[in-house]
């Protein structure tokens, strides 16, 4: 018994090309093995990360004022929440860039500082006979100089770490 041998074919054009041989356009690999692809550029939302950032600054530092009214103190990692997350929310839909790090810092600093009259509001409000928004739009003047009286050097610190806490929440976003 024997077999059938194959038909015979056509041998195809690159095996007549001596060894090593690269088409033009082509570059060899680089020690046997394939470049590879380049990595796309980030993508930059600058509008979405402010919108996102202001939005989020106002929602945080509500709920900020919120916790400090409820408890009349003052937490050091609820400032680092609060600025964490801004900065995360704003390098989420953002994307890298400096100018929104800083966007993200002065919404952060802005945030604890109304989350801070919020809850001097709310704390007010429950020993006088004035409600929280006629404080705010009526009696600003009045709440901010009581802010100032209470304030110490820990709720400026707590303002200064809550800028610093957005640009790691920023950085942990990316």
């Amino acid at each position: 018994m024997t077999q059938p041998a194959p038909p015979p074919h056509s041998p195809e054009p690159s095996s007549h090309q001596p060894p090593g041989y690269q088409p033009p356009g082509q570059q060899p690999p680089a020690f046997g093995f394939p470049m590879a692809p380049q990595a796309a550029p980030p993508k930059v939302n600058i509008a979405g990360g402010i919108v996102v950032a202001v939005i989020t600054a106002l929602v945080v530092g509500a709920a900020y004022g919120g916790i400090l009214g409820a408890t009349k103190h003052e937490f050091g990692y609820a400032a680092v929440a609060v600025g964490f997350l801004i900065g995360f929310a704003t390098g989420k839909v953002g994307g890298d860039h400096v100018g929104l790090a800083a966007v993200g810092a002065v919404l952060s600093l802005a945030s604890v500082y109304f989350g801070q009259l919020f809850g001097e509001a709310i704390v007010a409000s429950k020993e006088l006979p004035v409600s929280v928004p006629e404080l705010f739009f009526q009696h600003f003047g009045l709440l901010n100089d009581a802010w100032r009286a209470d304030a110490d050097f820990l709720s400026y610190l707590f303002i200064a770490i809550a800028a610093g806490a957005s640009f790691a929440g920023m950085k942990r976003a990316l």
